[in-house]
């Protein structure tokens, strides 16, 4: 290969004009389409070898799979390239690999989920409840369950997170010393505390003041869930908040505790919604403390602060617990009803997040 030679225009001399790069294989560089490639050799390789050792399970195809496009990619990108381009490719092949490894678990839960729950999810099932229904029963429904979770974690979120909020504004605006290392301390130790555990705590002075199982107290374990979650993500969001910001504030002779209320709070307002909708899908899924406090209900019970009730993680518990076809697929329909009320909190979550959001255009 011969590198063209040129006048300069200044007289100097011949000088060399670097070849354009191109993307074929001659040129020393693979082209754009060569992860797909070693991804379709990898697949059939896989494919291949599974058959030919007897092996049926998906997760071994994929497993060999991703071994094998790790080697061809390094080993391609040595000898086509160099060894320098071929670590950094293999460094991008285990991102996506790891990446894969993530995602498709969780894709095939929803699709499961989806595929399973459709078939029972109705306007019956959302509006029925199990009252005088049979385990074996293909009738009954859910809505007992979707008033008792709705209750339920709307009390907890009405106390959850105005005691959050205001705690981050503390350690992040006004925290100094001793107190504000201890309550940091407390809701890192809060923040892993199992569920059965906030259920037992609020079952203990349950049986201290001799109260009934409620809604009301299931909710109370809940707010122990969703308290430390909502102050970590809300103080961490805080942070973000340029010092700038405050500075020029306080320039301005603007009082501190009007600073926080009308720059920093409005400014971080996407990141404190979303974090407290985190919180939300956190508890949303719990089961052991309504076990333990709100005992389960197949009537509907619209008043959380007397009598059993029941939620969907506790309706989902008690179909599968039946052990019938019938009750199996109500379980399923109501773990889908259970993904779609937390995907439609976020999405109303996202939409408060942008219409509060400060702007920015001119």
């Amino acid at each position: 290969m011969s590198n063209a030679t040129t006048t300069d225009v200044r007289g100097s001399g011949p000088r060399i004009s670097p070849e354009p790069r191109g993307t074929t294989l001659s040129s020393r560089s693979l082209p754009r389409w060569a992860p797909l490639g070693f991804a379709a050799v990898s697949i059939a390789l896989a494919i291949g070898i599974s058959t030919a050792a007897g092996w049926e399970s998906r997760v071994q195809w994929g497993l060999i799979a991703a071994l094998l496009f790790l080697a061809v990619s390094y080993v391609t990108t040595t000898v086509v390239e160099n060894q320098r381009q071929a670590k950094d490719r293999l460094a991008t092949s285990i991102v996506w690999v790891c990446f894969l490894a993530a995602v498709v678990p969780l894709a095939s839960l929803l699709w499961t989920t989806i595929s399973r729950g459709s078939e029972r999810l109705d306007g019956y099932f959302l509006t029925h409840s199990m009252a005088g229904v049979l385990g074996s029963e293909a009738t009954g429904g859910v809505y007992h369950a979707l008033i008792g979770t709705l209750e339920q974690v709307g009390i907890a979120t009405v106390i959850s997170a105005p005691l959050g909020l205001l705690t981050a504004v503390y350690l992040v605006e006004y925290g100094k010393g001793g107190l504000a290392r201890a309550v940091t301390f407390f809701v890192d130790v809060m923040t892993g505390i199992p569920s059965i555990v906030a259920g037992l705590f609020i079952l203990s002075i349950m049986l201290i003041a001799g109260l009934e199982p409620s809604g009301l107290m299931g909710a109370l374990a809940l707010t122990i869930l969703m308290i430390p979650v909502v102050v970590r993500s809300t103080e961490e969001m805080l942070k973000l908040v340029p010092n700038e910001l405050r500075e020029a504030s306080l320039a301005l002779g603007i009082p501190k505790w009007r600073t926080i209320l009308k720059v920093v709070l409005p400014t971080a307002i996407g990141g404190i919604t979303t974090g407290v909708m985190l919180a939300i899908a956190r508890i949303a899924g719990e089961t052991a403390p309504i076990i333990l406090l709100v005992f389960g209900s197949q009537l509907i019970n619209t008043n959380p602060f007397e009598g059993a009730q029941s939620s969907l993680p506790f309706y989902i518990y008690e179909q599968y617990k039946v052990g019938e076809a019938a009750s199996y697929d109500r379980a399923w329909a109501a773990a889908l009803v259970l993904i779609a009320f937390v995907m439609i909190l976020n999405l109303v979550a996202r939409g408060i997040a942008r219409w509060k959001a400060p702007k920015t255009g001119r």
